[in-house]
């Protein structure tokens, strides 16, 4: 990971949507996982690095350019990022801020200068229904994974979730384990336990310790901050320890009973999505009734003019919007009017997203929802608070 790679998080949309210092710059652009493929993501990324360049020339002298697009250029040129890209990209960057964030599916190329940072491909990804994390979990270690229905990557555990069992107890581990640790480091010889209980108790003991630092730990650092539903991946004895003592409310039902170590990411995504299918296709369900039943009320609508309006003023409580759906159009952000789109502005020629956007600023929950799974035939459906 680069020094200002980050994940994608809401945390990460109110840092930019923070940054308010101009001009902003941001570039979209489809990336490929394996060679050959991925020879030619550096040349379109140096492409689009041009075009904001022509496109701050107009405005800014060539030193003040130099130095707003120098990690732009600095990033092209590290070919270890370039050969461990995914499916899409988004760099993003203005005179105090710089971040890289490798995407899990495809965008649309585009590169943008504007006054604030064009995310509604991030958005949109962040909002889709079917994204999770998985927890591999073993005794000698944990990996966390983030992915959706089609792949799944092995993401960076954040600071302060222990990567192995000594990393969570130290010191406190029982003393078999401190003496395995001895022995294995070559400091003094291996201690003999002289101890009243066995060593499977001792061994038990700590494994139950581990799984509750682990089990805290994911939950502050991941399961709350991302909103994902986890899965866990572990041999099923350390599946029913696990769950006996977890209290994280994003842990799914139905887990991998199998050691991740020994699966390849492929692999692991087909049994995680297997385990997660019956919860999504649940939750979708629910989704579609509550807002079938809104609608039955008067407080729900598919209709784009009423949603315009009511998104304007604050009344959507719930906006579902159809994965891949496009809708060409501006919103009026002030009074939810829509009118034709604008060719000179790139970042607002999607009513769909103009619309997600609003309703997230309004503390409205927008959910990118699959077209078979969506109410009505205009691609959005809405709940209204009132």
């Amino acid at each position: 990971m680069t020094d200002n790679e980050t994940t994608l998080t809401s945390h990460l949309l109110v840092e930019l949507g923070a940054a308010h210092e101009s001009p902003c710059l941001s570039i979209y652009q489809p990336t490929h996982r394996r060679h050959p493929e991925n020879q030619q993501d550096p040349v379109r990324f140096r492409n689009l690095v041009r075009e904001l360049r022509v496109s701050l020339s107009e405005k800014h002298s060539a030193a003040q350019v130099d130095r707003l697009l120098k990690p732009f250029e600095t990033l092209a040129d590290d070919a270890a990022f370039w050969n461990h890209t995914l499916d899409g990209l988004a760099v993003l960057g203005n005179p105090t801020l710089f971040r890289v964030v490798r995407l899990q599916r495809p965008v649309t190329e585009l590169a943008v200068v504007a006054d604030t940072f064009h995310m509604k491909p991030l958005r949109r990804q962040l909002q889709s229904t079917d994204r999770y994390q998985v927890l591999g979990l073993s005794r000698s270690g944990i990996r966390l994974f983030e992915g959706n229905r089609d792949s799944l990557d092995e993401i960076d555990l954040a600071a302060g979730v222990p990567e192995t069992m000594h990393d969570a107890l130290g010191d406190q581990l029982t003393e078999s384990h401190l003496a395995a640790r001895t022995f294995e480091g070559g400091h003094g010889g291996m201690s003999v336990h002289h101890g009243h209980g066995g060593k499977n108790d001792e061994t038990e003991l700590d494994t139950e310790r581990f799984f509750r630092v682990v089990d805290r730990a994911v939950q502050e650092h991941h399961s709350r901050p991302s909103g994902l539903p986890l899965i866990l991946a572990a041999l099923p004895e350390h599946q029913s320890v696990f769950r006996a003592l977890s209290r994280n409310e994003f842990l799914v039902p139905q887990g991998v009973e199998v050691n991740p170590d020994q699966m390849t990411s492929d692999q692991l995504c087909e049994r995680a999505w297997k385990a997660l299918e019956p919860d999504y296709q649940a939750r979708m369900g629910e989704v579609v009734e509550q807002f079938s039943l809104a609608q039955s009320q008067g407080v729900g609508s598919t209709d784009l003019v009423s949603v315009g309006r009511a998104a304007a003023a604050g009344q959507v409580a719930r906006l579902l919007v159809e994965s891949g759906r496009q809708l060409e159009g501006r919103l009026d952000f002030e009074t939810g009017k829509i009118g034709p789109a604008d060719a000179s502005q790139p970042d607002a020629d999607d009513v769909l997203d103009d619309l997600a956007e609003l309703v997230a600023r309004k503390g409205g929950q927008v959910l990118v929802m699959p077209a078979e799974r969506m109410p009505g035939t205009t691609g959005l459906a809405a709940s209204f608070r009132y």
